[in-house]
């Protein structure tokens, strides 16, 4: 920094305590928040929002590259049966037992 005296510090310090009070009163006059604008909240968007986007833009590229759009071939979700279900169970508390028998902390 440049060599300042005294008095010339306390006289800037001076100016700045007039300026920043009418600048306080100049940004509330022009609607504006301290000189800095809030941050943006992000949108979130959902699963099905970007699976839609994204089935949207494989459809131009398709069509770009002059091939049909691709068609989904949904395959219905399989179900397991509460029984086999019960004999998973009952299979991995056996494996868990002999596991814990040999003194293992994992599979």
């Amino acid at each position: 920094m440049i060599n300042v005296s005294a008095s010339q510090l306390r006289r800037a310090a001076d100016l700045k305590d007039k300026i920043e009070p009418l600048q306080k009163e100049l940004s509330r006059l022009l609607g504006s928040t301290d000189g800095a604008a809030a941050p943006r909240k992000r949108r979130k968007m959902s699963a099905a929002g970007r699976r839609k986007i994204a089935a949207a833009a494989r459809a131009r590229w398709a069509k770009q590259r002059g091939a049909s759009a691709p068609k989904a071939a949904a395959k219905p979700k399989r179900k397991v049966s509460a029984a086999v279900r019960k004999r998973l169970a009952q299979l991995a508390k056996a494996r868990w037992a002999k596991a814990k028998a040999a003194g293992k902390k994992r599979l």
